[in-house]
């Protein structure tokens, strides 16, 4: 059993006297750390900047050509918080409820407390940074809904929520650069850890322009490289978001836990054809306002398919509102879990809309009619906007075509309560890590962890590891370990470079995500998962003998780049299927037809499956090592969930 390194104590205590309690680096000892920090988004933007700011020496690493384009900046709905402006019965309690029962009661419940309790000041922070916040009428910050949630908790700005937080971190951590705290490398690529004595002191990075290849020494690793839900190649990811440095750091000692707990989004364009490389998300937010409906018999549906009907030609009374009809108290709110498993099912039964019948109305006819479609535009105007251009389809007239797809994932590498992950000194920060969001997500929350970590919990917790190493003398770059790292990664990228077959990578890949998203996507089944382990056994064989990699390492080759990153979705598929195996319950994003209630939700089995699931490494075609890390429920009662 695994260790989780939570104080005792009262539950809104724990955090506060944690604090207190761990060891501190003195201002003038820290300027003798170097801390680096993989990836720039919220996490790592925020991070790297309070840690410069604390006197510590950082270096960011990003594969993008600047900070600012981390995909954080795509959030788009808002940012959790209890600031309970709204008077409508929040509190940092209520939140803290809401996100343990959102993520079915497969979270940490001192992780989540924490998270609750730091939301407050994330608010706070922000503001001081400038960051434009809707505002109401008289001045104060504005809320709106999110689904899981019965109060007004989510702050946003229009629909550019993350683009602007991120702008905030990232002007935090421009002026340390130019300060000279921070030493910032972009279009640089994780491809390993370095470990000496069992502890991360380092990694190795290629420069994607120029192919070199560089070792870059710390006393500390904090990877904030975001989720992995590109192993499913389409998903609302940006293209290059992939799995790389985790599953290099999980290779060599970090365990990686949950993998299959994938979100789905409900709220989705969905898809066209087999040309498209992504997905394009539309916000949560519009389910405030936006109704979801699908005709109420496949006659309507086919006609409706085939252009014989026009959305606005079918009766209020053919219609079925299925959410609100099914979840009174939640209607259109509920979570991004429940709403998606119900549009897949009326879609299954033939009542999906849209050319491919793989679609649900969101209708915002109504919220037009009632505040006129001048107040629709002000609130959400920009949405509207990308998803005409998009669709070529005009949301104020028609209904919009929405259909879930692949969006955040809750799994990655294993945490304790100081973000610690296996590996001493190797800590891992917002999406890249497990510990907040259960078996699914609440809406607006990935935000809220990010800068949780970043601001609030990272430079509490990492100073304790500093102060415990005893010695303050600069990591030796010359050590063996990091050579032979280094020689792993160039042998690595020698063996993708000779690979000369009949398949492209992104052929590969997109076979990957068919077999990922048929048998480990929104419901899965124990027959379905052990024909998806063999079909991707097959496919990695395929992958490094038919797979054809172009150029050379001594230049950008976006073809070396893909191909070293879907080998490592290729082995983090399967362990995916395996995580999935074992567990044979439902819960939030992981649906096993097998368990079910006799309404059709999930059936979790507490008794038996109460526990994060952590899988350690064992070598090349080795099975994964099952650890537990068990859940204990002191503050909540584990009860079936219910949005009804």
């Amino acid at each position: 059993m695994l260790d989780s390194k939570v104080p005792a104590g009262p539950l809104a205590e724990k955090w506060s006297n944690h604090k207190f309690n761990l060891k501190l680096v003195n201002p003038a000892n820290k300027r003798k750390f170097t801390i680096i920090v993989v990836g720039t988004g919220l996490a790592g933007a925020s991070a790297a900047a309070s840690l410069a700011e604390l006197g510590y020496n950082v270096k960011t690493f990003c594969y993008q050509d600047s900070p600012r384009r981390a995909h954080s900046i795509a959030a788009q709905g808002g940012i959790n918080a209890a600031k309970n402006y709204q008077n409508d019965g929040d509190s940092i309690f209520r939140l803290f409820y809401d996100t343990i029962k959102g993520g079915d009661y497969r979270a940490r419940e001192a992780n989540v407390y924490r998270l609750a309790e730091n939301s407050v000041k994330i608010i706070d922070q922000c503001v001081a940074q400038g960051v434009p916040f809707a505002r109401e009428y008289g001045g104060l910050l504005d809320n709106r809904s999110f689904g899981g949630a019965q109060v007004s908790r989510t702050f946003y700005a229009r629909g550019q929520t993350g683009q602007q937080l991120l702008l905030g971190a990232y002007s935090a951590l421009n002026r340390q650069i130019k300060k000279g705290k921070v030493k910032s490398y972009t279009r640089h690529e994780m491809l390993d850890l370095v470990v000496i004595d069992g502890h991360a002191k380092g990694i190795i990075t290629r420069d994607l322009v120029t192919g070199k290849i560089e070792a870059h020494e710390g006393h500390a690793v904090l990877l904030c490289t975001g989720g992995y839900g590109n192993v499913f190649f389409l998903s609302t990811n940006a293209m290059g978001c992939n799995v790389t440095a985790a599953w290099r750091a999980h290779k060599r000692g970090a365990f990686f836990a949950n993998p299959c707990y994938t979100q789905i989004h409900p709220t989705c364009i969905p898809v066209t054809g087999d040309h498209q490389s992504k997905l394009t998300l539309m916000s949560e937010s519009l389910r405030n306002d936006g109704r979801v409906w699908v005709p109420k018999t496949k006659e309507l549906a086919e006609k409706l398919r085939k252009g014989e009907l026009g959305p606005n030609d079918i009766k209020e009374e053919d219609r079925d509102y299925f959410l609100e009809r099914k979840y009174p108290s939640f209607g259109n709110l509920v979570p991004r879990d429940v709403a998606s498993r119900n549009a897949k099912e009326v879609v299954d039964e033939g009542r999906g809309v849209g050319k491919t019948g793989f679609a649900v109305f969101l209708d915002f006819a109504d919220a037009i009619k009632r505040m006129g479609e001048e107040t629709v535009r002000a609130k959400y105007g920009n949405l509207f906007d990308m998803y005409q251009k998009i669709t070529d389809e005009n949301p104020y007239e028609v209904p919009m075509r929405i259909y879930p797809a692949v969006h955040y994932t809750m799994g990655g590498l294993w945490v304790d309560y100081n973000l610690m992950t296996t590996i001493p000194g190797l800590y891992c920060l917002g999406e890249a890590n497990f510990s907040d969001h259960g078996a699914n997500r609440l809406g607006a929350s990935a935000l809220m962890q990010g800068l949780s970590d970043g601001y609030f919990v990272i430079p509490y917790t990492v100073g304790d590891y500093l102060a415990g190493l005893g010695s303050f003398a600069p990591v030796d770059k010359n050590h063996p370990a990091f050579e032979e790292t280094r020689k792993n990664v160039e042998d690595n990228i020698k063996k993708l470079l000779s690979l000369r077959g009949n398949k492209t990578v992104d052929d590969i890949h997109k076979q990957l995500g068919h077999i990922m998203w048929e048998y480990c996507g929104m419901a899965r089944t124990e027959e379905g998962l052990t024909k998806a382990k063999g079909l991707i056994r097959e496919l990695r064989n395929e992958f490094w003998n038919n797979v054809t990699v172009l150029g050379s390492n001594e230049e950008l080759n976006m073809s070396l780049e893909k191909a070293g990153r879907v080998a490592d979705f290729l082995e983090l598929g399967e362990l995916m299927v395996d995580d999935a195996l074992h567990r044979r319950e439902s819960c939030g994003g992981h649906f096993r037809l097998e368990s079910q209630t006799e309404e059709g939700e999930a059936k979790r089995d507490d008794e038996n499956f109460a526990y994060v699931a952590a899988w350690e490494y064992k070598g090349p075609d080795q099975p994964e090592v099952l650890h537990k890390e068990e859940l204990v429920f002191e503050n909540v009662k584990l009860t079936q969930r219910s949005y009804k």
